[in-house]
Formats: C-alpha cells, structure tokens, sequence
C-alpha cells in the first residue's frame, strides 16, 4: 500500500559467498576449455605419429594447416611419442577410466531418464567432474547399479566390460607410454563406445 513503508533492503555489496557461487561455475568453464585446448594439441601429434597428413588433421580439427603443423612441432620437440596400441585390452588407470567412461556414456544415452550414471555423464561432458580416485570408485557404483537395474535390456557385452573394468581398476598397471593420461582417457573412452556400439549392433 502507498502508506506503507518498503522494508526492502538493497544490499550495497555482494557477499564473498554470493561473489564464489557466481565465479565457480565461470572458473569450471574456463578450466575446461583449457584443458581441452592442451587435450587437442596432444591428439594432434598422436594422429600425426599415426602417420595421418598435416592436411587431413587440419580438416578434421577444423584448423589451418599451419597452425596444425606449428603444434605438431612443439610438441614432437616437448614429448616425443612412443608407439601406443589400440587394443582395449590394456590395464593402465587412465585407459581403464576411459573404456569405464564410455560405457557409462552408452548406458546414459540408452536409458537416459532411467539412468543413475546420467548426472555424472553430463558433469564429465561439461568439466565439473574429474578423474579423481573417489569420483570413480562414484562412477563405478553408478555403473553397477545401472547394470543390475537394466539386466534385461542391456547385451553381456556390457557386464563383461564393466567385470573387465573393475578387476583392472583394483589392480591397475603402469602405461608402456608417454601420452598423458587424458589422451589415453580419451582414445579409450572412444575405442571402448566404438566396441559397445559395434557389438550392439551385431546382435
């Protein structure tokens, strides 16, 4: 009412913990894209130790032949790469963390509303969560749980992968490698969705 006195107070400043809840999600957003910026550098040389022109990497990362074969450079010259297998069948933390991400990813996507490893997939995608030892033991029980949950509508291949997992997780083994652990996360997060999906597929 026009008699009334407005009680509303403007604050005159922001908390510091209204000035952190705005900052964490800015600062989340700009370690990721830093982080992704180094992971790119570092597949590029992969693809180019993988004998794939300078050309051919520039139209896939959608960069200019230069600024491809400037990274290349650096790179070779920061940390010659030694020859790195494909095969799902290694047993380093990193590779097992990523074969364990992608199967996560193809849980999420099939039975998304259903899924209780959904969250955690999408807090990966948009780097608000890291490979720490705690977040994956998380995942693990996640994956689990989905798998149990949706037993009937998943192939084998998928609890034969998260078995697989789980034993190389609780003994893992060291890399023969000088990739960093994000690349190998990364080739085998891909490698191990490509599997999922093929095998999938063939039934």
């Amino acid at each position: 009412m026009a008699g009334e006195t407005n009680t509303r107070q403007i604050p005159e400043a922001l908390t510091e913990e209204q000035a952190e809840r705005m900052l964490a999600t800015m600062n989340e957003v700009i370690r990721a894209g830093e982080e992704m910026r180094k992971l790119r550098a570092e597949m590029i040389t992969l693809f180019a130790g993988f004998g794939w022109t300078q050309d051919k990497i520039a139209q896939l990362t959608d960069m200019s032949q230069p600024a491809v074969s400037k990274q290349v450079a650096k790179h070779k010259k920061d940390s010659p790469q030694l020859p790195m297998g494909l095969s799902l069948d290694q047993h380093d933390t990193p590779w097992l963390e990523g074969r364990l991400w992608g199967l996560a990813e193809e849980i999420s996507e099939t039975f998304y509303d259903t899924a209780r490893c959904s969250r955690y997939v999408n807090a990966v995608a948009r780097g608000k969560k890291r490979f720490t030892p705690q977040n994956v033991d998380e995942l693990r029980r996640l994956v689990e749980a989905d798998l149990m949950l949706h037993q009937a509508e998943l192939p084998g291949s998928y609890r034969d992968a998260y078995d697989e997992i789980s034993r190389g997780l609780d003994i893992p083994a060291k890399a023969a490698t000088t990739a960093s652990a994000s690349v190998r996360r990364t080739l085998a997060h891909r490698i191990q969705r490509d599997r999922l999906r093929g095998e999938t597929t063939a039934s």
